[in-house]
């Protein structure tokens, strides 16, 4: 049975987490480069940095909650984020700069969704879907809920006094991983037997599988650190005063948590194959629609609200999608291994952004993000081809 406990304590630890970890940059960027007086691409390659960390550590980190369980792992990360806030805090030099990002990056692994995925499997087997979609419409909510926060904090006590504050957001997160439980998820010899097997079942199976889900992961990854990064320096180029371009930009939580909402309610009637098409599918078009904004406001909007809801929807197959494809029992080590990639190159997507900004405008990003959420809607097409007819 599914612990209630378990998934408001996780939800909790998502808000906050994502909050003050993977979207501190888009909120403190331009406060950061104007004290230090460094160029876009110096601030945003300490994000860069981190997220290069998180790939190289996000194997072992997998392997660690399939043998030790979620709960220290993630203790661990709270600890980490507080203790990488206080750094950065406190940093007065470049060096010190990039070395609180990197520990940020060891402790976004720990704690962001792919730690609280890997430890929902271990718990429960093949009945994670749900509290998976359940622990993501409060991680959904992160950027809506700490930019404006964040903002205003920056606003009264400065960027360092706001991450002091996000320090201490970080160590509340201790004692809800805590409630996390040591066990491991056992099946009984009928519940084996009525147990659908993986998706892809040859090794030759597993090997595309794998390799499609790594190359999903990279480009919607990248496009993802992407927004995180600079969506609300993209509206603001293209036209909508500061103020404005933050509370759009919020939306975009909105909108995750609406699409998660959503999936939660009717997704069941969805396989996990088409629910990723179908998101992937709406990724092209936000973007396209995205070179209006400047115009009509309206364009803003739906923008933001439905590069979310895309993105929202992607996040939950990210987390599910492995259930149905491979074997449960080595979820973590297994997505921990094919995810590496995605945070690596995602890792390069700050600072690509910035320098393309830089050179060729808000609306060339936006037209090469476009371009290569048609890859990935690609990929994930050809996914559901090979793997989603059932097979005899």
């Amino acid at each position: 049975m599914i612990a209630r406990r378990v998934v408001l304590a996780l939800s909790y630890s998502q808000l906050v987490c994502w909050g003050i970890s993977y979207y501190l940059i888009g909120g403190f960027g331009p406060l950061i480069a104007a004290d230090f007086g460094w160029s876009a691409a110096w601030v945003y390659g300490g994000f860069s940095f981190a997220l290069v960390v998180m790939g190289l550590c996000s194997a072992r980190v997998g392997r660690r909650i399939d043998t030790h369980g979620g709960r220290p792992v993630m203790v661990a990360g709270s600890v980490l984020t507080a203790l990488g806030c206080a750094w950065l805090a406190s940093a007065h030099g470049l060096v010190e700069y990039y070395l609180a990002w990197g520990v940020l990056g060891l402790a976004m692994r720990c704690t962001l969704y792919d730690a609280a995925f890997a430890a929902l499997a271990r718990l429960y087997g093949p009945a994670a879907r749900r509290p998976i979609s359940q622990i993501t419409l409060a991680g959904g909510l992160a950027s809506t809920t700490f930019w404006p926060l964040g903002h205003a904090l920056g606003a009264a006590y400065g960027w360092r006094g706001a991450l002091w504050c996000y320090a201490g957001f970080a160590l509340s997160t201790v004692l809800v991983h805590l409630l996390i439980p040591r066990g491991r998820y056992t099946a009984d010899a009928a519940a084996v037997q009525s147990m659908p097997a993986p998706l892809a079942d040859t090794p030759e199976a597993q090997r595309l599988a794998g390799g499609l889900y790594a190359l999903i992961a990279v480009l919607t990854n990248f496009l993802n650190s992407a927004m995180s990064a600079h969506m609300i320096g993209v509206l603001g180029g293209l036209g909508l005063a500061a103020t404005t371009a933050v509370t759009i930009a919020a939306l975009r939580g909105v909108g995750q948590s609406s699409a998660r909402l959503a999936e939660l309610v009717f997704g069941a009637r969805l396989h996990p194959l088409d629910l990723n098409l179908g998101a992937i599918a709406a990724l092209p078009l936000c973007f396209l629609g995205g070179l209006f904004s400047g115009q009509w406001l309206v364009f803003a909007v739906v923008f933001a609200f439905a590069y979310g809801a895309g993105n929202g929807l992607i996040t939950i197959t990210r987390g599910s999608l492995p259930l149905v494809l491979f074997d449960v029992r080595v979820y973590g080590s297994l997505v921990g291994r094919l995810l590496a990639p995605s945070f690596i190159v995602s890792a390069a997507a700050p600072l690509a952004y910035a320098v393309l900004i830089a050179h060729w405008g808000e609306r060339a990003a936006l037209v090469v993000s476009a371009l290569i959420a048609a890859i990935a809607l690609a990929a994930a097409w050809y996914l559901r081809a090979r793997f989603g007819t059932p097979r005899r």
